[in-house]
């Protein structure tokens, strides 16, 4: 049986409904429907469409520009941290519990807006995805990308991911790369006859420590870089010395930087080693300049920062959109078990966006 939603009601009452219908990654059907049927049943002013366990919605009102609204609907696993659970009263009440953070508060704005906005300034598109807490080949927006492109299409992008209800415009690239080191294989016995790969990680490792990251100053928003080592490895047996070591290095690079220039540069850091790119996802710029941007700022009376991390704005930044991240909670509690979003955050990204749409 589908879920009932009512999207006409206070976001933080929806926020609790679409919170208590769970969606672990791969497991967001219950909820696509529910989104569906709602979106068919009380939005008759909107195109609505289906892709897979993504819902897409938008008016064709033929406005000058269009404005597209993305959240996904799916969770990491929950952790003991369901049903919601409410804490406090009027402005003082939080929801707890798995996606109150990430990102069904955000969803719930879009939802709310999506069915009571019948007469919006901008073209209005929301898309309403799946799978974007696992692999980047699950992302719904991939999905999308490839066989409804144009649902992807207008002139600002915002991404109702969390950002302490404060506009985080662009968002940082990031590349991880396996820096290898070879050694001799020898008993440990007798060590002075083999090379110790691990030993020769030392000098990658103090480059590491030695490292002075940028912090540049993109559009007015300071970035800050990162280069750290996730991971090392090496070694055959409790008595041989290791032939091999890999330290795995992710960087975190600021949208100055393009995958290409990044992977330069990560080269000459590591220069005399092997360096093999594991993956990486391009930076996107904050873009403040355009004009839908700059009217999102001025509703939403505070000065922007920048995102200091990748979210999904740089697929749409990709495709020529300006995009910025604008949504209830804070993004250090996103995955934890302590969930929890203050209903006075959900309430003012509804009232920004709705002050910025009409």
């Amino acid at each position: 049986m589908t879920a009932s939603l009512d999207l006409t009601a206070d976001p933080v009452e929806l926020t609790a409904a679409l919170v208590d219908i769970p969606s672990v990654s791969g497991e967001e059907k219950a909820i696509a429907d529910a989104v569906e049927h709602a979106l068919r049943a009380q939005a008759p002013h909107l195109e609505v469409v289906r892709s897979g366990e993504a819902v897409l919605a938008r008016t064709n009102f033929g406005r000058g520009s269009r404005v597209v609204l993305a959240g996904h609907l799916d969770t990491v696993p929950i952790n003991d941290n369901l049903p919601l659970r409410r804490t406090g009263s009027g402005a003082e009440e939080v929801l707890h519990g798995c996606g109150t953070v990430d990102m069904k508060g955000g969803d719930a704005v879009m939802l709310h807006l999506a069915a009571t906005l019948t007469e919006p300034r901008h073209d209005l598109t929301f898309v309403f995805y799946d799978c974007e807490e696992v692999e980047a080949e699950r992302n719904g927006l991939g999905r999308i990308e490839r066989d409804l492109p144009d649902w992807l299409a207008g002139d600002l992008a915002v991404v109702c991911e969390p950002s302490n209800a404060v506009i985080e415009a662009g968002c940082q690239g990031t590349m991880r790369v396996e820096v290898r080191t070879t050694g001799v294989r020898a008993h440990t016995a007798r060590g002075w006859m083999g090379v110790n790969a691990i030993h020769g990680a030392q000098p990658v490792l103090q480059r590491l420590v030695d490292y002075q990251p940028r912090e540049p100053v993109i559009d007015g928003l300071q970035f800050r870089e990162g280069l750290q080592a996730v991971r090392i490895s090496g070694g055959v047996a409790g008595n041989v010395v290791p032939d091999s070591c890999v330290v795995a290095v992710n960087h975190r690079f600021a949208p100055d930087r393009s995958l290409a220039e990044a992977e330069a540069h990560l080269r000459e850091v590591f220069d005399g080693f092997e360096v093999t790119v594991a993956d990486g996802a391009a930076a996107a710029l904050p873009g403040l300049g355009a004009p839908a941007a700059a009217e999102l700022v001025e509703a939403s009376g505070a000065a922007p920062v920048a995102k200091l991390g990748w979210t999904d704005v740089a697929r749409f930044a990709a495709r020529g959109l300006p995009a910025v991240n604008f949504g209830p909670g804070s993004p250090t509690l996103a995955h934890t078990k302590q969930e929890h979003v203050a209903t006075t955050e959900i309430h003012h990204c509804a009232t920004v966006l709705r002050r910025f749409l009409t």
